[in-house]
C-alpha cells in the first residue's frame, strides 16, 4: 500500500507541472463559473446545483481524457516506464498509484464547485442533501472516466489517440447508450441493457438526493473493471 500511496502522490505532483493538465483545470472553472453566474446564481432562481451537475457529467467526457492521457502513455514514449516496470512495484499497484494520483487532481479540479456552494449558502439556503450527493456522484463519474483513461493510456504510446479513444468510450457511456436505448430498432432487452449502462440514467438518482446501492455497486464494478484492463494490457506490455 505503501508503494501505492508513493506513485499516487508521485502522479499527483507530476500532474501540476503538466500544461495540459492546467489547461483543463482552466477550461473546467471557466465553464463552471459561467454556468453557476448565469444560470444558478441569479435573483429568483432556485438555489439548487442540479444544473451545474448535469453540465458537468457532459463536461467531464473531455475533462477527464486530458488528465489521464498521460498516465502511462507519457512513461511509454519517454522510455521511463521500462525503467518503472523493473522496479519492485507490481503491475496492480502502478495502475492504482496512477489512478489515484489522477483521482487526487480531479478533487482539485472541483475546488471552484465549492467555491460557489459557499457563495450560494451566502446568498440563499440552499438544500444540501442534492449538492452532496451529486458531489459523491460527479467523483464517482470521474473515477470511472480516468480508470477508461488509464486502460486506454496503458495500450498506446500516443496521448493524442489515448484522448481521442478516451473520449470516444466515455462518449459512448454517456449520451451513445441514451440514444441507443430509445433507438426504435433495438431489441427491448438491449434497450434495458443500454438504459442501465448509461452513465446519465445512473447519475440521475444522486442529482435529486438519493444514493442507490444499485448506482454505487454499478460505478464501483465499472471502475474495478477498467482497472483490471488497465492492469492486464500493462501486463501484457510487460512480456512483450
Amino acid at each position: 500500500m505503501n508503494k501505492v500511496l508513493t506513485l499516487a502522490k508521485r502522479e499527483l505532483e507530476s500532474l501540476f507541472f503538466s500544461p495540459v493538465a492546467y489547461l483543463a483545470l482552466a477550461v473546467f472553472a471557466f465553464v463552471t463559473a459561467f454556468v453557476f453566474a448565469y444560470g444558478i446564481f441569479v435573483p429568483g432562481m432556485q438555489a439548487s446545483m442540479s444544473d451545474m451537475f448535469t453540465y458537468l457529467v457532459w463536461l467531464l467526457i473531455f475533462i477527464a481524457p486530458a488528465i489521464s492521457m498521460r498516465l502511462i502513455s507519457e512513461e511509454a514514449s519517454s522510455g521511463t516506464l521500462e525503467m518503472l516496470m523493473t522496479s519492485p512495484i507490481s503491475d496492480t499497484q502502478i495502475i492504482l498509484g496512477k489512478w489515484l494520483g489522477a483521482l487526487g487532481f480531479f478533487l482539485v479540479l472541483l475546488s471552484p464547485i465549492f467555491l460557489q456552494i459557499i457563495l450560494l449558502e451566502i446568498k440563499a439556503d440552499p438544500d444540501y442533501g442534492p449538492i452532496i450527493t451529486g458531489l459523491f456522484g460527479i467523483l464517482l463519474i470521474g473515477g470511472l472516466y480516468l480508470a477508461i483513461g488509464i486502460f486506454v493510456s496503458a495500450f498506446n504510446n500516443s496521448q493524442l489517440v489515448t484522448f481521442m479513444i478516451t473520449v470516444l468510450i466515455t462518449g459512448l457511456f454517456t449520451f451513445g447508450m441514451y440514444f441507443l436505448a430509445r433507438a426504435e430498432f433495438m431489441p427491448s432487452q438491449m434497450k434495458v441493457a443500454m438504459f442501465y449502462m448509461n452513465v446519465n440514467e445512473q447519475f440521475r438518482s444522486f442529482s435529486k438526493g438519493l444514493i442507490d446501492i444499485r448506482n454505487i455497486i454499478y460505478f464501483v464494478s465499472a471502475i474495478a473493471f477498467f482497472l483490471f484492463l488497465g492492469i492486464k494490457t500493462l501486463e501484457a506490455r510487460r512480456w512483450n
